[in-house]
Order: C-alpha cells, then sequence, then structure tokens
C-alpha cells in the first residue's frame, strides 16, 4: 500500500524545514551537492522515563522515499522565493538540478517492532549530501511520532497483562494524519483494535465501536435505549452503563441480556466510563455473575493510561477490556521523542570515507561517529547486550568489552561465542532501489510482542526500570575519544 500517496495524492518533498532547503542550495552552491555521507538517525532517551523503545514507521519512510521527487508545482513554489531585497533567492540551475533529481541513497534501519535503546543508530542514510540532507526532516517527523506512539501502546498493553486493549483516540488526536499515525503505531504496539474506521480501511486494523451517550440520551430512559441498540446489533451488544446511574446502568443491561438470551443472542458485556472504577466494575461482576451471565466483560475507560491501569490492576479491579484514547494518541505526559539525525561520515577525493563528530558540553549530546551498525546478542531467547560497532571492524568472538557511550565506566565483557546474534540495521534501499520487503502489519506486530518478550522484565518495569546494557565496541569508543580531543585541540595521549 502507498500510505504517503494514498493520503496525500502527491509529492511530499516539501514537507521539510526551510533551512534543509537552504543548506540543498549552499551545497549545489559550493559544489558539494553530490558528495557521499552518511547521517544515522537515533534518540538520545528513552520516552516516558521507561527502559526500552519500539521502532515503529519504516512502512511510511520506505514509501516516502520510493516516492520521493520535486513536483512542477514544488519546483513553482521555491522559484516565486525572493530575498529581502526582492531578488529571486534560488538559481533557476539550481532548481532544474531538483526537479532532475532522483533518489539514489543506500538507507539501513531496524525493522519496524523492534525494541531499540538511545544512541544506536535506527535509520541510516547514505548518498549524496543533498539527498542526505532533505531527508532529514520528513525521517524524523515519521520515526518520532511513530516511535513513540508505538512505545506508550506497549507500555499501555504491558500494563493491561494480557487484556485487550482498544485504541479509541481519533476525536483527541493531532489531525488526520496524527490520527492515522497513532492508530497504526497503537496497533503495533499491541493494542487489539481501534476505532478510527479509516486507520481499519487503510491498514486493515481491527475497528470496534458501540455507543456513546448521546445514544442513551436521546431515547426518554436508558431501558428503551438498551432495548433499541439490543434490536439493532443483538450479537454485539456492549451497554454504556453510566450516564445517569451506574448501578441502575447495570440492572439495565441485565435485563436487556436475560431478553437477548431468550432469542438465542448473549449480550457480551458493559463499559464503564466514569467514577470510580475499581468499586464499579467490582460490583458490576458480582451483578454479572448472581445474574447468569458470568463471561459478560466490563470494558473500562475515562482518561486511563499504563499507571491508572497498573493501579486499577493492583487494587483488583473486575476490568478485562481496556479503552484507551487521549492519552495514548497523543503521548500525554510527554510529547515528543527527540530523536535526531547526524552527520557522521563523509567521503572524500580518495574515496575513503572520514568519520565525523558533533561534540558539545553536555555528553550526551556527542554523537557516534563513522559507519557502524548495531549488533544484539541473545542467550537462550533473552537479549543480553546490544553492541554499537564500526562496520569494518573485525569482531573478536571469544571476548570484547562493550562500553556506555554516555558514562565511560560502565563496561560489560561479552562473549560472543556463546551468544546468539542479530544484526539490528536491515538493508532497505540500495542506490535508490527498494530491497526491503515489508512483512505487513501483523507481522510488525507479532515482532513487536516477540522482541517485548525477549526482554527481562526489569526492563518493562513502569518505574525505575533496570538498565539494559548497551555499548560502543572498544575500538569505536576509542576512535569517538581521539575525535573530540582532536576537536578540542587536545592531544588524545592526555585522556590518561
Amino acid at each position: 500500500m502507498k500510505i504517503t500517496k494514498d493520503l496525500y495524492q502527491g509529492s511530499l518533498a516539501l514537507l521539510t524545514d526551510f533551512y534543509q532547503l537552504t543548506m540543498a542550495y549552499a551545497y549545489w552552491k559550493s559544489g558539494k551537492a553530490e558528495q557521499e555521507a552518511v547521517f544515522n538517525l537515533f534518540f538520545r532517551k528513552h520516552p516516558f522515563q521507561g527502559g526500552f523503545t519500539l521502532a515503529a514507521g519504516l512502512d511510511y519512510v520506505v514509501d516516502y522515499c520510493k516516492n520521493f521527487k520535486f513536483g512542477s508545482e514544488d519546483i513553482d513554489y521555491l522559484a516565486a522565493m525572493k530575498n529581502q531585497e526582492g531578488e529571486l533567492l534560488f538559481d533557476p540551475e539550481f532548481l532544474k538540478y531538483l526537479s532532475n533529481m532522483k533518489f539514489s541513497c543506500d538507507i539501513d534501519a531496524v525493522e519496524e517492532g523492534t525494541v531499540v535503546f538511545p544512541n544506536a543508530p535506527m535509520i541510516r542514510v547514505k548518498g549524496p549530501l543533498i539527498q542526505c540532507q532533505l531527508l532529514e526532516t520528513p525521517l524524523l517527523n515519521i520515526f518520532n511520532f511513530q516511535t513513540l506512539i508505538a512505545t506508550k501502546a506497549a507500555r499501555i498493553n504491558l500494563a493491561a497483562k494480557g487484556d485487550p486493549v482498544l485504541e479509541f483516540g481519533l476525536r483527541r488526536a493531532q489531525g488526520i494524519d496524527g490520527a492515522l499515525a497513532a492508530s497504526r503505531a497503537s496497533y503495533i504496539g499491541g493494542c487489539s483494535s481501534t476505532s478510527n474506521v479509516m486507520a481499519g480501511k487503510l491498514f486493515g486494523i481491527p475497528v470496534s465501536g458501540t455507543h456513546a451517550h448521546s445514544w442513551i440520551m436521546s431515547f426518554e430512559t436508558e431501558m428503551e435505549a438498551f432495548e433499541a441498540y439490543a434490536n439493532a446489533f443483538p450479537d454485539r451488544c456492549i451497554f454504556l452503563v453510566d450516564t445517569y446511574d451506574t448501578i441502575t446502568g447495570v440492572k439495565n443491561a441485565i435485563k436487556v441480556g436475560k431478553a437477548l438470551r431468550k432469542q438465542g443472542k448473549e449480550m457480551l458485556g458493559i463499559r464503564i466510563d466514569s467514577g470510580d472504577l475499581a468499586y464499579y466494575s467490582n460490583k458490576a461482576r458480582e451483578m454479572l455473575d448472581e445474574a447468569g451471565f458470568p463471561d459478560a466483560k466490563i470494558v473500562a475507560s475515562n482518561d486511563l493510561d499504563e499507571h491508572i491501569i497498573t493501579s486499577l490492576k493492583g487494587q483488583e479491579a473486575s476490568i478485562n477490556v481496556w479503552g484507551v484514547g487521549t492519552k495514548l494518541v497523543t503521548a500525554f505526559d510527554q510529547p515528543a521523542l527527540g530523536a535526531v539525525y547526524k552527520l557522521s561520515a563523509i567521503r572524500i577525493e580518495n574515496g575513503t570515507y572520514v568519520p565525523k563528530i558533533k561534540i558539545s558540553q553536555q555528553s550526551l549530546k556527542i554523537n557516534v561517529p563513522g559507519i557502524h551498525n548495531v549488533k544484539r546478542y541473545y542467550s537462550k531467547g533473552k537479549a543480553v547486550a546490544d553492541m554499537i560497532y564500526l562496520e569494518d571492524q573485525e569482531i573478536n568472538p571469544k571476548g570484547l568489552v562493550i562500553i556506555d557511550p554516555i558514562d565511560s565506566t560502565r563496561r560489560k565483557r561479552i562473549m560472543p561465542y556463546f551468544y546468539q546474534e542479530e544484526e539490528l540495521l536491515q538493508p532497505i534501499f540500495r542506490k535508490g532501489k527498494q530491497v526491503y520487503k515489508s512483512p505487513g502489519l501483523e507481522r510488525i506486530r507479532q515482532r513487536a510482542k516477540e522482541q517485548l518478550e525477549s526482554f527481562d522484565k526489569t526492563h518493562k518495569r513502569m518505574v525505575n526500570p533496570h538498565l539494559y546494557p548497551v555499548g560502543l565496541e572498544e575500538n569505536l569508543h576509542h576512535l569517538r575519544t581521539e575525535l573530540v580531543l582532536k576537536a578540542q585541540q587536545l592531544d588524545p595521549k592526555d585522556e590518561k
């Protein structure tokens, strides 16, 4: 499915920050446009103060890059731009260059549904400098949001401990495209369905929903509303019971449920959307069981998130299904992931790639130089450590040390010979040609489930999660340190 083409019906090349175009022009003007470069997209801290992040958005990236071009309307818009002196901003020859430019980059990326960690590349782009630069904003836009929402969904589903989680945040989402991307990412993160019908159509996500309080209020009595709904949908009745009084609502649902049973139909359950969810769900469970409806589900909603669900689980609330909206699709407690896109290597005239580093007074903001990949090591199916390493570096199978990129005193010895390993960055494009085939949303969702299961439960705690070991291979650590000291005009020997 061509996701962006289906949604927007045209070129998205101008979905970028203006400074990407001014840099592109300056690259072209200085003769650097075709110089080969390598950029990495990564993030620096887990969202939600958690211990893991779940990658999402790759299918969007593939679709964007396949259709990346400057159309005639894009060129016309840029051609009309003027500087402060009223002169044309861009040289017509540059605009001709853009109109003829064909996507030709190599892209490697982690597959959607992969658990990822700070400082390790999620996407690596290699190709002409101008193209790499122009891809920065759209790639960040896609991966930042979908990864954030997939992670939030995974946390909520972990808190639900196997109970179905329904995503119904469309009305509170950040616009149409935000809602669609959020529904998709939520499904990857483990939600069982969405209320978003367009997301159901575009992505094949199961859709769910019954009725709102307005349905009840449109009738003279709650009982009439329940009876009318049962008449319309006798096989899928879940009654919203808190419009007036929750206990009375449950009693009315039971009466209609008994009438349905006489017709050979079965009431599926009730939904509670307000009040003390622990108290009312337990009272409803008692009433339903006593009335002969032990299999009727109790659905809870009302501004839920992973922390409220965890609390309700701790209170032994009788809730079987969780409806989560606003706090999921808006990533309520952290509005952005904060992923960045940094130059890590550039090709010089002799054909070799020179590693590049950005330094900062904050060690967190010093990037990892060179062309690197990530290996994940497993022992008996459980993830034990991730190593960021230079791709041309020979790895000693008998033993190596990985060093935390932020705190060099945190080190872990790994014996690769005893572990299974997985290369996390996979080829997606080669010279602009797609070489990766999406496994489809269901398989992506299954990968997310398998990935999360491969990590110890301590890394998935909601509060104070245990730190999973991720480190630079020793040679990469030394290269990074050397480049930092060189940039600071210090002798590398001073490191000692």
